[in-house]
């Protein structure tokens, strides 16, 4: 697998057809007094779009983007960006980070240094990771996919990246569909995973494939829980394994 270099360097024609585009924005009226009654409220709407204008500065968080070391590789046919910090310590364990949706690499950035250099704040340099914090398709600097990329799927990729890298074991961190990409990932190839640390461990279910069985009440109980605290269920996607009966997504 050939790892090429990249750099966050969005054309500033870009940038100004942006802007532009935002300036010519058409509002809508509003019901008087409605506030959030009815959908966003307009004031909020009109005062996020000029920050947006005149307020946000994309190159200072391109910047802060590129204090990072970014790749991209193709994988099976699919090209994905991917971030790779090498850690700092004896025996760095490497960590492969997935983000959510709607989410990115970016809200990564400021874990990104904690866990790849713990002696440069407070840690012990034994605890040092290799960070590797790739984009899903249709995610940032990743290939826009074609159809019947599920997560079942991206987690295929996954281990093709992380072959590719020089990781025959590795551990696995994600919350969202990231965590939903991690749980396949473990399910379909344990044998790389050192530990899947997950955000979102009721989806999938821990038994799948052909010896899946119904859940016990008792885990029905605990995965319900971990639903109502969480604020929701996950759709699986078609074509990926039919999760147990006892945790059917809405």
């Amino acid at each position: 697998m050939e790892l090429v270099p990249y750099v966050v360097d969005v054309a500033q024609a870009s940038l100004d057809d942006l802007r532009e585009r935002l300036a010519r924005t058409r509002w809508p009226d509003e019901v008087e007094g409605a506030g959030w009654d009815y959908g966003a409220s307009l004031a909020y709407m009109r005062e996020l779009v000029g920050y947006w204008r005149t307020g946000f500065d994309w190159r200072a968080v391109e910047r802060a983007m590129n204090t990072v070391p970014h790749f991209r590789a193709r994988v099976d046919g699919t090209g994905v960006h991917v971030i790779h910090q090498r850690g700092r310590g004896p025996a760095p364990m490497p960590l492969l980070i997935t983000h959510g949706w709607p989410s990115s690499f970016v809200e990564m950035l400021a874990l990104i240094p904690l866990l790849a250099d713990p002696g440069a704040h407070g840690g012990d340099p034994a605890d040092a990771f290799d960070v590797i914090v790739p984009s899903v398709p249709g995610f940032g600097f990743s290939d826009r996919p074609g159809r019947g990329m599920t997560r079942s799927r991206v987690a295929g990729l996954w281990a093709g990246l992380m072959e590719g890298l020089g990781y025959p074991r590795y551990a696995a961190h994600a919350n969202d569909i990231g965590a939903v990409i991690s749980a396949w990932l473990a399910a379909d190839h344990p044998d790389r995973l050192i530990a899947l640390h997950t955000l979102m461990p009721n989806f999938p279910p821990a038994v799948v494939g052909a010896d899946a069985r119904p859940l016990t009440p008792a885990e029905r109980g605990a995965a319900a829980g971990a639903v109502g605290a969480g604020g929701g269920r996950v759709q699986p996607d078609p074509g990926d394994p039919a999760p147990d009966p006892g945790l059917r997504a809405s």
